[in-house]
């Protein structure tokens, strides 16, 4: 327990945090959490005001207002500032709007905490809400109401909202975009910013809000800081709005609706008006009834289903708020053809819940593990616990803030089966989602443009379904075998601060790592198979996937049992072969890997299970196809670097020869020359590592004939080396015709690992990242979807940059991205040695930075080991590196590897062109070279000319050369013209309509003279007098890949 203003916080067991609930004196509801071992700080606002309070005809401004208010306070007029600061100090920030709540979040480097806190509180004391902002923001709340429009979980979301009652804020669409907030509220002669100012002095009440701040001070010092910082917030003494009575009328229910997704699948969601949980948390009937429908135990609705071959998956939950609620059960269908019989079972098994399900024993196996859960809870990332922390502080009384509805109280029969008679066959609606629907549709959804047709449920159907008997083979689950019991911490003799290798065969390698850090009873097993054969060709790669699928289905009833007791599994494909993962309690956990090995090793197919799992292989790979844009240009990217790597088209055509003797055949080779990796750790000795080994050796013998593999027979992972000076783009049309947006995706690849490369990469990435963000986002507003980060592929480390847009095609965005980095060069230069000093000192805190839980320290260790590079003291070198670096270092970097034209520079763009964007896609695929964005430093010479590249010396325009670092000057269509600083952007570029004056292309800044040149399309040839680059297209990749070469990965062989 923890006291704080006379109320207690019940905590887990194996919590040393501090916790104290404050309650400032405008009403501000405050849960305090020092942990002395954080590397950050982090705070969360969650705000009682969400979707549901948006005004009548414009919808969407909670939302909006959520976007806004990061943008600047009186205190802090800078726009970007906020996160600006977080960015540089090694810090993120986010927010989400909800029904009833938004919730706006932050973490930081904990030294800087302190001023973090009073940024963020001023977001709620006094925002601002330039018009110019707001002009630019609006473009990105559009475009991300655009990204939604391919999202069949949000098409479904808002199709079952159309079925509610018109006066219900339930039927509100949520997110808003251009339509409902500014062109509507014109038309009625509403001004969008007095209406954000207004709906915040409304709303934004410090009574209607609870803050949760997590730091490393004690938390004495952290009350000072929260009442210091956030009692200014106005309490506008205002109720938190109640939506009371179900969003639903007699004509929602008795329904059925079908709709068309635009992605190849058969979705069937059964939801039922209930009592919201809230009111009996305690009682633990809404998680009882949903631990029985979900069930995947022999006996349950899922397990009848899977054997009849009509269903793979199941899952159910409720959604609402205080006052309203539904029960939704969540069938993933093999197909659209049997829904009826489906239903029928489904109310079956409703009856057996109803009628013989309330029962004591599995109410007391429930609520025993979820006290394990709760006792034994990780540390999970501070600015996600103080998301969930504040989130609760909402709904729940002060003790349960921690807990939840996690802690049952006794058991209650009458409240369950209350709950469990509610879901009744006269209050269902049932929403079918199926391609099989496309000729009987007769409506459209006006949000998504979902295509849809409702059907009303008669009385006889109604009457079958609760007269029908239940069939024989549905019944409750067993008990569960899986249930630990045994929790203790074990003892360990000596230190090891790494994996160390404590056996090795000719069959198999141990990296053993015991868990005396985090004194949990829990413990992992991570094993690699090596598999020569399981990518040696596209066949190959499909029979592995498919055994995956196919192990996943006869294991599911374990899966059930295991995830209950706390265990969770996974057997999934690997570059090497195949991979598995057990996680969890220690207690059962060894003789749950020794059941999935052997189960593994032995497996037999059953030809009726195949036939439906690769039909459900064959919808995953068909529905890649609708991938949104920016995804598909990196999977592209990751397809032309990968050695051997097969892409969707060619799988798409070998799936349909694939059968059931074609995977009997290939299953054996599949284990045949077969070697194990494995680390194992955590709450286990390395005895009980050593004899799993041992078994797992003994079960793999006579698959590999008792000998030892063929690792001359071993593909070897090879990432392609893009030669120095090179550029190469990819235009290709988007997967999906119907896409409006386009993407583009540059990976600049670096070096391979090494510690002082691989510092100025992370350096650069950190420096550059925000201001990319807030330049090509915020300002020039080119999509939601605007990224740069480092990027992997093995041991090759580079910068990835994506972003997805409706108002650029990919070659505007790629100027675009050029222009930012001529900008950002300047910024460079400027940057002070303090300055430089600060942004190293962020990074080392982040390397520096130590894991929170066990997961976190065994997903680290298997990754170098899964690698082969082994730096165990990765954190240890690289900080080291770090601290030997000067600005001069990484101004170089960044003139060799980044900028245009650099001697070391390797660049690889892929083009993804959305519908309205095909002439472009056409222009694309016709120019042999594109022009890119040009330099003036003319120091470093001509580039290295690429296999088709020619070099050409242009006439430099004219500029009226200055050296005041004032003011900028703008070219366009020849004609030069000064521009004060300040006025940059505003005088020159319009959000989401491109620039204002005639012809001008792109913006550039020239370092040496100070000039700004923005390029118009005639012009762009002329902007280097000393060079132009070009990029070369690739037209075939795989002719492209014979062309290259290729970095050998250190995991060559085991």
């Amino acid at each position: 327990m923890v006291s704080g203003d006379h109320s207690t916080i019940v905590k887990p067991r194996n919590d040393e945090r501090e916790y104290k609930r404050v309650l400032l004196s405008n009403g501000l509801q405050v849960l305090l959490v020092s942990d002395p071992e954080t590397d950050k700080g982090a705070a969360a606002m969650d705000v009682h005001v969400g979707s549901f309070n948006d005004p009548e005809g414009v919808q969407g401004l909670a939302h909006f207002l959520e976007h806004m208010l990061f943008y600047a306070s009186e205190k802090y007029p800078e726009e970007g500032s906020y996160k600006k600061f977080l960015s540089e100090h090694g810090g993120y920030a986010n927010a989400f709007t909800g029904d009833e709540n938004t919730n706006y979040h932050f973490d930081v480097n904990a030294t800087h905490f302190e001023e973090a806190l009073d940024r963020f509180a001023q977001l709620f004391i006094c925002p601002l809400f330039s018009a110019e902002a707001i002009s630019r923001e609006m473009h990105a709340v559009d475009s991300e109401n655009s990204k939604n429009l391919s999202s069949d979980a949000w098409r479904r979301c808002q199709l079952q909202k159309n079925f509610s009652s018109k006066d219900h804020p339930y039927h509100k669409f949520q997110t808003g975009n251009k339509t409902t907030l500014h062109t509507r509220p014109i038309s009625r002669g509403m001004d969008i910013r007095e209406g954000l100012q207004s709906f915040f002095e409304e709303n934004y009440s410090a009574g209607l809000m609870s803050l949760a701040v997590y730091g490393k001070e004690p938390v004495t010092k952290l009350e000072e800081l929260v009442r210091e910082k956030f009692s200014l917030i106005k309490n506008k003494c205002v109720e938190a709005l109640r939506f009371p009575g179900s969003p639903c009328s007699s004509e929602h229910l008795k329904i059925i609706v079908k709709s068309v997704p635009l992605r190849d699948q058969n979705i069937l969601e059964v939801t039922w008006p209930i009592t919201p949980n809230f009111s009996n948390y305690k009682k633990g009937a809404s998680p009882y009834v949903q631990h029985i429908l979900e069930s995947d135990a022999e006996g349950s609705l899922i397990a009848l289903l899977k054997e009849l071959g009509w269903a793979n998956s199941i899952s159910a939950q409720e959604n609402g708020t205080m006052d309203y609620a539904f029960l939704e059960i969540y069938l993933e269908l093999t197909n659209a053809e049997h829904v009826q019989e489906v239903l029928d079972f489904l109310f079956q098994y409703v009856k057996l819940l109803q009628q013989e399900g309330v029962v004591e024993w599995i109410y007391e196996e429930k609520r025993a593990m979820n006290e394990t859960w709760f006792n034994f809870k990780d540390k999970a990332d501070p600015i996600d616990y103080v998301v969930e922390l504040s989130d609760s502080m909402q709904i729940y009384p002060v003790e349960d803030w921690l807990a939840t509805d996690a802690l049952f109280a006794e058991f209650d029969r009458n409240t369950i089966s209350a709950l469990a008679n509610q879901l009744k066959p006269q209050h269902v609606r049932i929403f079918c989602s199926s391609k099989k629907h496309k000729l009987e549709t007769t409506d459209v959804e006006p949000w998504y443009g979902t295509p849809y047709t409702v059907e009303y449920i008669d009385d006889i159907c109604i009457q079958r379904w609760e007269d029908a008997p239940i069939d024989t083979r549905l019944h409750l689950p067993s008990p569960n075998i899986f249930k630990p019991t045994d929790f203790n911490i074990k003892n360990f003799e000596g230190e090891e601060k790494h994996p160390v290798m404590i056996r090795k065969t000719s069959l198999s390698k141990l990296w053993y790592k015991h868990g005396t850090n985090f004194k949990t009873p829990k413990a992992y097993v991570y094993l690699s198979f090596h598999c020569p054969e399981s990518n040696k060709s596209v066949e190959a790669e499909i029979l592995t996937y498919i055994f995956t699928w196919l192990f996943a289905d006869e294991m599911t009833e374990y899966a059930y049992y295991t995830s209950m007791a706390g265990l969770y599994y996974s057997v999934s494909d690997s570059k090497d072969g195949l991979e598995v993962v057990v996680e969890g309690y220690h207690d059962k956990l060894m003789s749950l890997t020794e059941k999935i090995v052997e189960k593994m090793l032995n497996f037999r197919m059953k030809e009726d299970r195949f036939a439906f799992v690769k039909e459900k292989v064959v919808r995953n790979y068909a529905n890649m196809r609708f991938m949104q844009p920016h995804a598909q240009a990196n999977y592209e990217i990751n397809h032309i670097l990968t050695q051997e790597s097969w892409h969707l088209s060619e799988c798409l055509e070998v799936l349909p020869l694939i059968d059931a003797q074609k995977f009997s055949a290939y299953f054996p080779r599949l284990l045949s020359g077969t070697f194990v990796e494995a680390l194992i750790g955590g709450n286990v000795t390395s005895s009980e590592a050593t004899s799993l080994m041992q078994y797992i050796e003994k079960t793999l013998s006579p698959l590999v004939n008792n000998r030892a593999p063929n690792f001359s027979q071993s593909l070897q992972r090879r990432i392609m080396c893009l030669e120095a000076g090179t550029e190469w783009f990819y235009p290709t049309a988007g997967f999906s015709p119907d896409d409006e947006n386009s993407a583009i995706s540059i990976f600049f690849q670096v070096e391979r690992d090494s510690p002082r490369s691989n510092m100025l990469l992370k350096l650069f990435t950190l420096i550059a990242q925000e201001q990319y963000f807030n330049q090509l986002r915020t300002v020039e507003q080119l999509g939601y979807i605007v990224n740069l980060y480092e990027k992997h592929f093995e041991n090759v480390r580079g910068v990835q940059i994506t972003i997805q847009s409706t108002v650029k095609d990919p070659t505007q965005l790629d100027q675009r991205i050029e222009a930012f980095f001529t900008m950002f060069e300047e910024e460079l230069q400027m940057m002070t040695v303090e300055e430089f000093k600060n942004n190293a000192e962020v990074l080392m805190d982040m390397k520096l930075e130590k894991c929170k839980n066990i997961w976190e320290e065994s997903d680290f260790y298997w990754r170098e080991i899964s690698r082969g590079s082994l730096q165990f003291d990765r954190k240890k070198n690289e900080v080291n590196a770090l601290k030997e670096l000067k600005k001069e270092d990484l101004i170089a970097f960044f003139n060799q590897k980044i900028k245009r034209n650099g001697s070391e520079r390797r660049k690889l763009g892929v083009q993804i062109f959305g519908n309205q964007h095909h002439r472009e896609l056409i222009k694309a695929k016709d120019e042999r070279k594109l022009p890119l964005s040009f330099t003036n430093d003319s120091e470093n010479g001509h580039s290295n000319p690429g296999p088709t590249e020619t070099k050409q010396n242009e006439p430099h325009p004219q500029t009226n050369g200055s050296k005041d670092t004032d003011s900028y000057h703008l070219l366009s269509n020849g004609i030069a013209e000064t521009i004060p600083r300040d006025d940059f952007y505003e005088h020159l570029y319009t959000p989401g309509n491109g620039y204002k004056q005639q012809g001008v292309t792109e913006a550039k800044f020239d370092s040496r003279q100070q000039n700004a040149i923005f390029v118009c399309d005639e012009q762009a040839a002329q902007l280097d007098h000393t060079k132009k680059t070009c990029a070369n297209r690739i037209d075939d990749i795989q002719a492209f890949k014979r062309s290259q070469s290729f970095y050998c990965s250190p995991k060559i062989v085991p």
